[in-house]
């Protein structure tokens, strides 16, 4: 039986790890906070009688070994890096929820024939290196260690030498897993969107998550005195900026299909004086869809956006992709499971689309994947109030546990 009361005392021990005050959380990778978490989860790990193991990148492994541990193991899991201000729930819940689904499993006596993994991924969020996913991408072969030991901050610093800082040793191109690690890949998370919630559901089966792309683009135009400029004679790097921004807007609209969505997170303008016309801008925009085709024909119109502004403007652009992934497509007869699982349990359920990405977007490229969603309130996430109420968490570890005792018992 699954102890909600531990899980949600747990998940707030894990809250109070943050460099926000409560109810905000932020733990950005390699940070202090980021560290003492890593601290405390490998602790619980311990105490439940898992083998626990890292890597160069910091992904972290705790095992419930099966009576035959040369099978392929089940995995689970998800993250515990939040962004700024972010709540306490996202990835977390998929964290310290596949604890608690191997304990109460445990408990009731059931031991798998293959061993179950709990993995927590490094740096889900891309707070750190504006690269989202990075533990995953390593596991799954789709970054480097070349182009990940070359990853750098907003601060000059580089992963390698953060990662050392924080004695993540090894060989970063021993990150990726070997084939066949995993039968099988499952991770619970809060939906982030209010479809289950608005429907009176309590469990979704996610079949397919959405790609993602992200672009960084740099402007340059000329700085000047604010009062000396005359208008006609500017080359103003910032009200170009506020054009490509309202231009993906426009894109992303015109491909006519509602999974498409395009969001400018960051607009940074220098010198960033009031009696100064901005020389540079910096722009980074996050792109997603469920289909390839339609977020290509937005790609496509931001950059001839971006190519008519800088154009009339006088400004000059350089425009770098940060990533740019093909979706997922979640494994039928693992959605089946879950599904069959909540409905067992007398659980409203149904399949959904996942358009927030996440680690089984790139475990789904190893090993056949899936996603349990459970209802968040009003569908906040990324912010100090999202909020889960424990009657959905623990529904969602039960199916869970049903999941990998299913998964784990041949």
């Amino acid at each position: 039986m699954v102890n909600v009361n531990r899980l949600i005392r747990e998940l707030d021990e894990l809250a109070a790890i943050s460099s926000a005050d409560s109810p905000a959380v932020t733990r950005v990778l390699f940070s202090e906070e980021d560290v003492r978490a890593r601290a405390w989860l490998r602790q619980r790990f311990e105490e439940a009688g898992l083998e626990v193991r890292g890597d160069a990148v910091g992904n972290v492994f705790a095992r419930w070994l099966g009576t035959d541990p040369t099978r392929p193991a089940v995995a689970t899991g998800s993250h515990i890096d939040a962004i700024p201000n972010a709540g306490r729930y996202d990835g977390t819940v998929g964290v310290l929820g596949a604890l608690e689904a191997v304990r109460s499993l445990g408990a009731a006596g059931v031991r798998p024939v293959r061993s179950i993994e709990i993995i927590m991924f490094t740096a889900e969020e891309p707070t750190r290196f504006g690269l989202g996913c990075l533990g995953s991408r390593m596991l799954s072969g789709s970054l480097s260690a070349g182009m990940a030991a070359d990853l750098r901050d907003v601060g000059g610093d580089s992963l390698e030498t953060l990662r050392q800082s924080v004695d993540c040793t090894g060989s970063l191109g021993d990150v990726p897993l070997a084939a066949n690690a995993y039968r099988a890949f499952v991770e619970l998370h809060i939906e982030q969107g209010p479809l289950l919630e608005r429907q009176g559901l309590d469990i979704g089966a996610v079949e397919k998550i959405a790609a993602p792309a992200a672009f960084r683009v740099h402007l340059t135009g000329e700085s000047g005195h604010a009062g000396a400029v005359l208008m006609p004679d500017r080359h103003d790097a910032g009200l170009a900026a506020a054009e490509v921004a309202l231009a993906v807007e426009r894109a992303v609209l015109a491909t006519g299909c509602p999974d498409t969505v395009g969001t400018t997170g960051v607009f940074r303008i220098e010198s960033g004086a009031i009696n100064s016309v901005p020389g540079r801008a910096t722009l980074e925009i996050d792109l997603r869809d469920t289909a390839v085709e339609s977020r290509d024909q937005a790609e496509v119109g931001i950059r001839n956006a971006i190519t008519e502004i800088t154009r009339r403007r006088g400004v000059e652009a350089t425009i770098d992709v940060i990533n740019a992934d093909p979706p997922a497509t979640c494994d039928p007869m693992w959605v089946e499971k879950i599904l069959a699982a909540a409905s067992a349990r007398g659980f409203g359920a149904q399949r959904m689309i996942s358009r927030a990405y996440h680690d089984t977007l790139f475990m789904a490229q190893i090993c056949p994947s899936a996603m349990i969603f459970i209802p968040c309130r009003n569908g906040w996430s990324h912010r100090p109030d999202e909020f889960a109420s424990a009657e959905a968490i623990g529904r969602g570890v039960e199916v869970l546990a049903d999941v990998l005792a299913d998964l784990a018992a041949d």
